[in-house]
């Protein structure tokens, strides 16, 4: 062995070797932090443009990584769906649901509830009431769909309730059972997420807008 062989080899055995990355996460992902900002960019996403029009890829791209950090965590958008809706959607859900947990509780104070509660809802989260109004409200929303097809209607409780009240004689019997809550959404979501409530600078608070929507409810235009 010459001399210039021996430096090469021994110089070989001596350097330590850059070990490949292992198959799995990809680079620059960070755990349970990264996998919440994705979640968290996609909702948004969702909210401005619809579920439709956002892919993986786009998703990645606000967030400026690769395709394949979002894929580490969700294979596919329905699966990305199905995430946010048992993680945030189910708790929300369990959340505007408290209003009427209380089983003694009277109609006008169960609506007022829900009512804050949605607008509180809002105001925590600002991609709610748009996606709500594009993906829930809306016929054709692939959100609606997709809870839909995995937990079924969940209306039908509600709207006995209701009629229950109406036959108590603790609420106005002309109402349409199945449009109350809608009316209350559109009363509260719907000013919420088209911002029209800001404007001419008056800026309402959860519980004026909450108590706006239960007095036209309960009482119309009229005098009470």
């Amino acid at each position: 062995m010459d001399l210039m062989t021996k430096v090469v080899t021994e110089t070989d055995k001596a350097a330590p070797r850059k070990a490949g990355r292992r198959p799995g996460r990809p680079s620059g992902a960070h755990g349970a932090d990264a996998r919440e900002h994705l979640l968290d960019l996609a909702l948004g996403m969702f909210a401005k443009q619809g579920i439709v029009e956002t892919t993986l890829g786009a998703i990645a791209r606000e967030a400026g990584v690769t395709p394949a950090m979002v894929h580490y965590y969700f294979k596919t958008r329905d699966q990305l769906l199905d995430v946010l809706i048992d993680e945030r959607f189910i708790p929300l859900r369990t959340e505007l649901g408290r209003a009427f947990a209380d089983p003694e509780a009277e109609p006008a104070d169960a609506l007022r509830a829900f009512a804050e509660a949605l607008v509180a809802t809002v105001d925590k989260h600002p991609w709610f009431a748009a996606l709500w109004v594009r993906e829930v409200i809306s016929d054709g929303g692939l959100l609606r769909r997709r809870m839909a097809e995995r937990f079924g209607d969940e209306k039908e409780s509600t709207i006995a309730r209701i009629e229950q009240w109406q036959k108590e004689g603790k609420l106005n019997p002309q109402l349409e059972p199945s449009l109350v809550f809608v009316s209350l959404f559109g009363l509260t979501v719907f000013p919420l997420a088209t911002w029209k409530w800001r404007e001419g600078g008056r800026h309402l608070t959860s519980k004026q807008i909450a108590r706006h929507a239960v007095a036209l409810l309960a009482h119309g235009v009229g005098p009470v």
